[in-house]
């Protein structure tokens, strides 16, 4: 599946693909529900900016002609660090066929590709929650070094969760993969 997996704009057409995979508890996956919330706001946002704005952005996972179609998203988001140091956190989620695939290995690695060859970004980062194994499992493939854990990091499910904290900085990207 990985070989024909690939990161383009969202497109108004998949608005609705969008809303079921951000609201429906089902498809979210334990790590990702957010609770109910306005799922309108996802076509206020691509109308604002078609979702890429310059501090925050998603993207469409495509299965592309051999692949099935939508996958999931990826985003990413600015993070100040210090003085005038910024990075991009990166985020995945996938339709749950398309987990335990390759497909969000490989999408996060076209997404640091990207990053890293249009913009000045020296540290991408992504934050997980320490029982999403199957995530960091994949962040480590797709290039990402493990840092540490963030006690208290998140809230969701009625209480606080640590995360773990992946990097990859520029010149650990190689031109031949992970």
């Amino acid at each position: 599946m990985d070989d024909h997996v690939r990161l383009r704009p969202v497109a108004e057409e998949d608005l609705p693909f969008v809303e079921r995979l951000r609201t429906d508890p089902g498809l979210c996956g334990p790590f990702l529900w957010e609770g109910w919330r306005d799922p309108r706001r996802f076509r206020r946002r691509w109308e604002q900016d078609g979702w890429l704005g310059d501090d925050t952005a998603t993207l469409m996972v495509d299965g592309g002609p051999g692949g099935g179609g939508p996958l999931g998203l990826v985003s990413y988001r600015r993070m100040h660090t210090a003085g005038p140091v910024w990075c991009w956190s990166i985020g995945i989620s996938l339709m749950p066929e398309a987990r335990g695939r390759g497909a969000g290995t490989r999408a996060q690695r076209l997404l640091v590709e990207y990053l890293f060859a249009y913009t000045l970004a020296h540290r991408i980062q992504a934050e997980t929650d320490v029982d999403n194994v199957a995530e960091q499992r994949a962040l480590e493939k797709a290039g990402f070094t493990r840092e540490g854990v963030m006690r208290g990091y998140s809230f969701f499910g009625g209480r606080y969760r640590d995360e773990v904290l992946y990097s990859v900085l520029r010149e650990e990207l190689r031109e031949d993969g992970p």
